[in-house]
Parts: structure tokens; C-alpha cells; sequence
């Protein structure tokens, strides 16, 4: 029986962090699904497209990886994804009690569905899609908080 995690998320842009969870998960499970969403609440820095090419770019030998786009409930997705898992990444207290929020949610919603917390190393906790997105409006080199070989600016709006 093949193992399939969902990993949602804004990545907006993908980060370091993003990387490791995703990586932590292909140790645990068969295959990963990175699902792509679109927060209305938040700016963007790339259009939903272009994170899609961008984590397609990092992962474009590993067949264990998909990358696809969502607007449903994130539960449905994984439904419609054959997931039987969702994986979220954790930095700290305050992501712990905004996810296991979400996650018991879904556990009434999506009860075939199950929800695991992946915690990222302490060298990877300061690094957020927000504080990305912060440094590179005011010109600052972001290279070093995204994948190895991942050029920003081929990926702007």
C-alpha cells in the first residue's frame, strides 16, 4: 500500500525550512503531494504558478514528489489526492497552536484523514516566507533562506 502525505501550504516563497519538512516527510512516506495555496490574506511575492515551477525546479528528480495548486478545503484535497496524511511544519510555540487548531478541525471534518507535526532544526527557525518576502522589498540578498540554486527573481510576478 502506497503512503501518501499532503504538505499545503502558501510557500510564498518555498524556503530552507519548507525543503527540510518536505525531505523529513519522503523519509516517513511513499510519495509527497506539496499543495499550493493561495492565502487572500497575505501579499504575495509569486503568483501561484510560479511557486508551483519554482518547488517543481527543486524537486524536478524526484518522482516521488508532485507539486499541484489548490483552492478547496484542505481536507478535501487530500481526499482527492489519495493522502492519507497531512504534514505541517513546525518553528515554534505560536505555529504548534495555530496548526493543532486547524488540525482538530479536520479531525472532525476528514476523520480518515491524520495530521502530523514535523519540527524544523534550530538553524532553520528564523527562516519564514514573510521574512523573505520583508528583506527582498528592501533589496536584501534572500539566497541563503531558499534551496540551494533557487534564484528568486526568476520566479517574480
Amino acid at each position: 500500500m502506497t503512503v501518501i502525505a499532503l504538505f499545503p501550504g502558501s510557500f510564498d516563497p518555498f524556503t530552507k525550512g519548507h525543503e527540510y519538512i518536505v525531505d523529513s516527510a519522503l523519509e516517513m512516506f511513499d510519495r509527497v503531494v506539496i499543495a499550493v495555496g493561495s492565502n487572500i490574506s497575505k501579499n504575495g511575492l509569486l503568483s501561484v504558478e510560479n511557486r508551483i515551477r519554482l518547488i517543481e525546479e527543486i524537486y524536478k528528480t524526484n518522482s516521488r514528489v508532485k507539486v499541484a495548486s489548490y483552492s478547496t478545503l484542505t481536507g478535501e484535497f487530500a481526499i482527492n489526492c489519495e493522502a492519507s496524511v497531512i504534514v505541517r511544519g513546525l518553528r515554534n510555540e505560536a505555529d504548534y497552536t495555530f496548526e493543532h487548531n486547524i488540525e482538530a478541525v479536520n479531525r472532525i471534518l476528514f476523520p480518515s484523514i491524520k495530521t502530523i507535526f514535523l519540527s524544523t532544526p534550530p538553524e532553520l527557525v528564523h527562516i519564514s516566507s514573510s521574512v523573505i518576502k520583508e528583506l527582498h522589498s528592501f533589496g536584501h540578498d534572500v539566497s541563503e533562506f531558499l534551496p540551494n540554486g533557487i534564484d528568486i527573481n526568476k520566479y517574480l510576478l
